[in-house]
């Protein structure tokens, strides 16, 4: 990585949600080139993923679920770029077996659970899915 990708690293630290224009603007690089080595990045695995999760915003959620989804051909990449850009999703694990990714949830509520549910069955690409509720947290992970 050479120092423009640090740069845009730090850019996207600091605004994991900004637009590739809003990045370029404050870079001083064209939309393209930020594009450009944003796809780079990912496809090098420097980037694994966008977005800040604390353990507060995990213990702050009222309503927490795993939500196991199986995938129609080969969009497992196209799904799970949409699902990362739904606000309620902590995190995205793939998976082998059964099912093909595991979404943690996070809504305040049932009724803003079930609209992410609902969200995430309509995705093109997804074949199934199944929710389990957490209940009670016995051991939080790092």
């Amino acid at each position: 990585m050479d120092e423009t990708d640090q740069a845009i690293l730090s850019a996207l630290r600091r605004d994991a949600r900004a637009g590739f224009s809003d990045l370029a603007a404050e870079l001083g690089l064209s939309r393209t080139t930020v594009r450009a080595r944003i796809d780079k990045m990912l496809a090098r695995g420097d980037i694994l993923g966008f977005g800040v999760v604390t353990r507060a915003d995990v213990a702050s959620d009222p309503v927490r679920a795993l939500t196991m989804i199986a995938i129609e051909g080969r969009g497992t990449d196209r799904v799970i770029r949409q699902l990362s850009g739904l606000p309620e999703i902590r995190a995205l694990h793939t998976t082998n077996g059964r099912w093909d990714v595991i979404a943690e949830l996070g809504a305040p509520g049932l009724e803003a659970l079930d609209a992410v549910l609902t969200r995430i069955r309509r995705l093109d690409g997804v074949a199934n899915s199944e929710t389990s509720l957490l209940l009670a947290t016995r051991k939080a992970g790092r």
